[in-house]
């Protein structure tokens, strides 16, 4: 039996996540299948065997901003007292001010790093707007997890490339690249990312894309040492996700640390 943390997963408080499920699938054009709320999420944990979560929060304008945090951190409290190994990264937007305050504050709530979707929050991982984010999470020692990617030439706002610039702008940032470090830009995201011990990836909305063999080689180049599994729920089915993870050609010690251990490290809960 293995531990889990899934390590990308997103939910909505129960009142809007009809339609925030809704815009999601409208955005992506594909199917939402679970409902996005926190029950929901820990259920699918239980049938599942999943030990724990990372919820990640994106709030879509300034003023969002610190209710979206209070409600992550809100829910990380409520599932660790039901059992579930759970952990949280805030949101930050481009247009709120006074970043590293922020930052602080959200550490003092217990979340573990700040969360960025540049493609739904329209700004570019090089708008100087947030440097200062980039700048506090140096200086706190926290990672920022990016929506990394994206097929289509007008969300190319978080490509690996640009990642790459804001971790040459700053030397003491660690980040997480999403989807195999890049969402049908994988090709880049080996070129940019792999190689660098600041950049970690994860396995969410990439292996439904693509074959097996394919998914094989893209992480025998990434390697497996900072890598994540992750569902992207509500996305996608932390069931269906398993399976296609178990798929991979790993070894029962890599499984194991993909599956926990490394999501561990990059918490900084080891």
């Amino acid at each position: 039996m293995y531990k889990i943390i899934d390590i990308h997963t997103h939910i909505y408080p129960e009142r809007i996540s009809d339609k925030a499920t809704r815009a999601l699938s409208d955005f992506y054009r594909f199917i939402v299948n679970s409902k996005g709320t926190i029950e929901d999420l820990e259920d699918q944990c239980s049938i599942n065997g999943v030990t724990g979560f990372l919820l990640l929060s994106v709030a879509t304008n300034a003023h969002q901003v610190r209710s979206v945090n209070d409600y992550a951190a809100e829910c990380v409290s409520r599932s660790r007292s039901r059992g579930y190994e759970a952990y949280g990264f805030a949101s930050m937007h481009q247009e709120f001010e006074q970043m590293e305050r922020e930052v602080e504050r959200i550490l003092s709530l217990g979340l573990k790093g700040v969360k960025l979707h540049p493609d739904i929050q329209g700004v570019d991982v090089t708008d100087k707007r947030l440097y200062p984010l980039y700048e506090a999470c140096s200086y706190f020692g926290v990672p920022v997890y990016f929506h990394s990617g994206d097929y289509r030439p007008e969300y190319r706002f978080s490509e690996p490339k640009k990642i790459a610039k804001v971790l040459t702008d700053f030397p003491a940032l660690r980040v997480s690249a999403a989807h195999l470090g890049g969402y049908k830009a994988w090709d880049e995201a080996v070129e940019y990312l792999s190689g660098n011990e600041r950049v970690w990836f994860d396995t969410s909305s990439s292996l439904w894309s693509m074959t097996t063999e394919k998914a094989d080689g893209i992480i025998s180049k990434i390697g497996k040492e900072r890598l994540m599994f992750g569902s992207d729920y509500p996305g996608e089915t932390i069931e269906d996700e398993l399976k296609r993870f178990f798929a991979l050609s790993m070894t029962e010690r890599e499984r194991e640390k993909v599956f926990y251990e490394n999501a561990r490290v990059f918490l900084g809960v080891e």
